[in-house]
């Protein structure tokens, strides 16, 4: 399991790249003209998809995004159930795991290296693979939602239209959608952990890390952003509860 806590925990870093890569990232306006195969083939489809979405709320880019952030959740709902449908699988082993960690108990190398090959061999014969269950789901989702957050932030238009009480542009004046990102990141982390039935204590800190992250890294960036980031974290938490009652 050693080697499943690293697979677990090198998806947090991967998520905290992810954060870093998108509080820092170009700003250059994406067109049908941009050169390089990720603004010209993944940034600018999308970026031509929120205008033309917008046209049919009359111009409510803030509407576009919302709706755009739910369409593309919704798509990688596969990506999430093959996820759970793995979850499940490595707890239905978790008897069969303690009993090999009991037998191989002692600390020597040999006894632990055949302690690994009995755990492969387990997971084998099960069909499980703990790192495609930790890592490609990740490595799926984020280069798309990565990708549409590039076309938000290099989309124009964006920039110069409000929605409710602030500039799509602009930092929130109020700094209320930091908050209720850094609020709605916790959650989410509250909810994962416990579909997890996880109590890894590196977990636990996390979901006290990354709002935090969450709350510096939007405290001034565009408007836009934060709420971005609070429509995926509602809709990742309502379909982990969907899940984790669907599996119960």
């Amino acid at each position: 399991m050693k080697r499943l806590g690293l697979t677990r925990n090198g998806r947090l870093w991967l998520l905290l790249i992810g954060i870093v890569v998108l509080a820092g990232c170009s700003r250059a306006p994406v067109d049908e003209h941009s050169t390089g195969i990720w603004s010209h083939y993944f940034v600018y489809p999308l970026s031509w998809l929120i205008r033309h979405v917008a046209r049919y709320f009359s111009g409510e880019y803030g509407l576009a995004i919302i709706l755009l952030t739910v369409v593309i959740r919704l798509l990688l709902i596969p990506v999430a159930l093959y996820s759970k449908k793995k979850q499940q699988k490595m707890k239905e082993l978790q008897p069969e795991i303690v009993k090999l960690r009991e037998t191989y108990s002692s600390k020597d190398r040999e006894t632990q290296r055949k302690l690994q090959q009995e755990m492969m061999h387990l997971y084998q014969q099960h069909k499980v693979n703990p790192i495609s269950m930790g890592c490609l789901p990740l490595l799926i989702q984020m280069p798309i939602l990565i990708a549409f957050y590039y076309a938000i932030i290099r989309t124009p238009e964006i920039g110069v239209h409000s929605f409710l009480w602030f500039q799509l542009g602009h930092p929130d004046s109020l700094h209320l959608l930091p908050i209720i990102a850094a609020l709605t990141t916790f959650v989410q982390q509250k909810v994962m952990n416990a579909s997890m039935n996880e109590m890894n204590p590196q977990l636990k800190m996390m979901g006290y890390i990354m709002p935090l992250i969450i709350v510096v890294s939007s405290w001034n960036l565009f408007a836009v952003l934060p709420m971005y980031w609070i429509v995926g974290n509602v809709i990742a938490i309502v379909q982990t509860v969907i899940l984790n009652r669907m599996s119960s």
